[in-house]
């Protein structure tokens, strides 16, 4: 059986593939661990020393104790949060710069588009980690400024795709058409051309939020970002690696929940946006 859709178009159900499904799941436990931290990881940075290097299993603490004698399951759903809310954050940032600059660069054309081509390709030129650790450096910039400093270096992927896809969607009829009814450039280019290129704006955003969450880990890893003693999974990884033969579980629970996070996240966006371009949504 099919249902139809919106604007004419018809739906056929399709069965869910199991990484996806798996994913989803990976992905719903991630957002159920930042929701429930207050109560399943209240203590999360409590030290007590007479507990440290605690082994997986031991009595009361399921994944080990760090030197400090801080539960290792409690940090890592602390830090569940501090790893996925800045990607989200910086996906969304990029993502709406993105959309707003590359459909204004691929409908009007001309100068303002070699002003945001000359800038996209500026950023394009410098190393997201390097710059990110040079500015935190010079600057002394936190987390949140991190985020910032990310959105601007993610987003030039976002403008270019943006772009390619509006100069696609603007030589078709119904753009003429609506440039004949003397519409207003702003409503054929978000009402009308938009729309058309939103699966190229979602996969994206979802590519956007896998690579960042591995660009978060790696600047905790480092030490840019993320305040000594916050609980996260690249900071985990820095500070385990000391304790890796006493507790190996300070150093692998982390590195396998990035990976796991960010390649079910990568599932799910090129599912996504596959299953939307196949449903013909979009045009």
């Amino acid at each position: 059986m099919t249902s139809p859709g919106p604007i004419g178009v018809t739906f056929r159900p399709t069965r869910l593939p199991v990484s996806v499904a798996i994913s989803l799941v990976v992905i719903g436990i991630a957002f159920a661990a930042i929701i429930l931290t207050p109560v399943l990881a209240a203590d999360a940075v409590r030290q007590d020393i007479m507990s440290s290097l605690l082994p997986p299993g031991a009595d009361g603490h399921l994944l080990g104790t760090d030197e400090l004698g801080r539960d290792i399951l409690a940090l890592t759903i602390a830090g569940t949060a501090s790893a996925l809310v800045g990607p989200i954050c910086v996906a969304l940032g990029s993502m709406i710069l993105g959309v707003l600059l590359g459909t204004i660069a691929g409908y009007e054309r001309g100068w303002l588009d070699t002003v945001i081509g000359r800038w996209t390709d500026l950023l394009l030129a410098l190393p997201v980690l390097l710059a990110a650790i040079v500015v935190s450096g010079v600057f002394g910039g936190g987390y949140w400024a991190t985020v910032v400093l990310l959105i601007l270096l993610f987003s030039p992927s976002d403008i270019r795709i943006v772009r390619a896809g509006v100069l696609e969607q603007s030589a078709r009829p119904y753009i003429e058409a609506a440039q004949m009814l003397s519409l207003s450039r702003w409503r054929i280019m978000f009402r009308h051309i938009l729309p058309n290129v939103s699966t190229l704006v979602i996969t994206n955003a979802m590519l956007n939020v896998a690579f960042a969450i591995v660009a978060f880990s790696s600047l905790s890893f480092l030490g840019v970002g993320v305040p000594p003693g916050t609980p996260d999974w690249g900071r985990q990884l820095t500070e385990g690696r000391a304790i890796m033969i006493d507790n190996p579980a300070a150093v692998i629970v982390p590195a396998v929940l990035i990976i796991l996070v960010a390649c079910s996240v990568n599932l799910v966006g090129d599912w996504l946006g596959q299953r939307l371009t196949r449903s013909g949504r979009y045009a």
